[in-house]
């Protein structure tokens, strides 16, 4: 008897260790990965603390929500300025509008007719920004919100001799070269046509506006990515603006109607297909270099 009672003590006292052990190992983990899950939820700052013991899967999803949280925090930040940046936009055209609305209201009558022609010009100029950047939003609304693999990446086979040759018909002209060369070799790009001229053109729209003379257009091929570099001879990207030159809304062409979305969208665009599009290395003037999937 005496026996028996020692080795159920025995089989106790390990049945309560393995139950200590698993609680710390997993239990533990888990309420406190739920509690960062409900903090992150609320809007606030999860903190999760490494476990005590490892277990590989408990580690994994750790890992995997420390990932994700760290996405959310981004995508916040991002989202917070973004309203920011957007509030200001709309506020200068709209002011400007009331203003000369409420001018015409209390003095219209004792106006000149070149007074009110000048009003009206002012707000329809403002409106038109309006306009542009309703527009411009949505664009960029529609390629941030596409998907790698979602009809683009796999979809896509865009020939990109094809595709510059007609922008270069179109934007070439007396004061600005445009010259493309794309090997023989190149292959398609997991892009569709469309998407891909809309990147490019902003590109030498970008460059003919800061006052290029010239912009080359050079192709790079290598494993399942290729390239295309445009360079352009420029002023160049002042380097306290290379951080900033894919922000929205950034632009130096304020003044000739720039909503500074052009880049914003051109990067949504590459990256929703899988690719990117970046600030290259050059002596002088900009490079812009563009990197998709190769097609099939």
């Amino acid at each position: 008897m005496v026996l028996i009672a020692v080795g159920a003590a025995v089989i106790f006292a390990l049945l309560l260790l393995i139950a200590g052990i698993l609680a710390r190992a997993i239990v533990v983990p888990v309420e406190r990965l739920s509690a960062a899950t409900r903090a992150l939820a609320q809007g606030r700052t999860a903190q999760l603390r490494p476990p005590t013991l490892e277990v590989r899967e408990i580690r994994s999803l750790n890992a995997d929500f420390t990932v994700m949280a760290e996405a959310i925090a981004r995508r916040s930040r991002y989202l917070r300025d973004f309203a920011a940046s957007l509030s200001h936009e709309f506020k200068t055209p709209l002011a400007g509008i009331r203003g000369g609305i409420e001018l015409l209201q209390d003095h219209g009558p004792g106006m000149s007719e070149a007074e009110r022609t000048k009003f009206l010009t002012n707000m329809e100029g403002d409106a038109q920004r309006l306009s542009r950047l309703v527009s411009r939003l949505m664009e960029l609304a529609q390629a941030d919100m596409a998907r790698p693999n979602a009809g683009g990446a796999e979809d896509g086979h865009a020939d990109a001799a094809k595709v510059l040759a007609r922008l270069i018909d179109a934007h070439a002209a007396p004061g600005f070269a445009l010259t493309a060369t794309v090997a023989d070799s190149f292959p398609a790009l997991a892009i569709e046509e469309a998407a891909l001229e809309t990147v490019l053109a902003t590109l030498i729209e970008n460059a003919r506006q800061v006052g290029a003379t010239t912009l080359a257009i050079t192709s790079g091929h290598r494993g399942k990515f290729a390239s295309l570099a445009l360079t352009d001879n420029g002023p160049g990207v002042p380097e306290g603006d290379v951080a900033r030159v894919f922000d929205p809304f950034f632009t130096s062409k304020r003044e000739v109607g720039g909503t500074g979305l052009g880049l914003p969208i051109a990067r949504a665009l590459a990256e929703s297909r899988g690719g990117s599009l970046e600030l290259g290395e050059t002596a002088s003037g900009a490079c812009f270099v563009l990197t998709l999937r190769v097609a099939g």
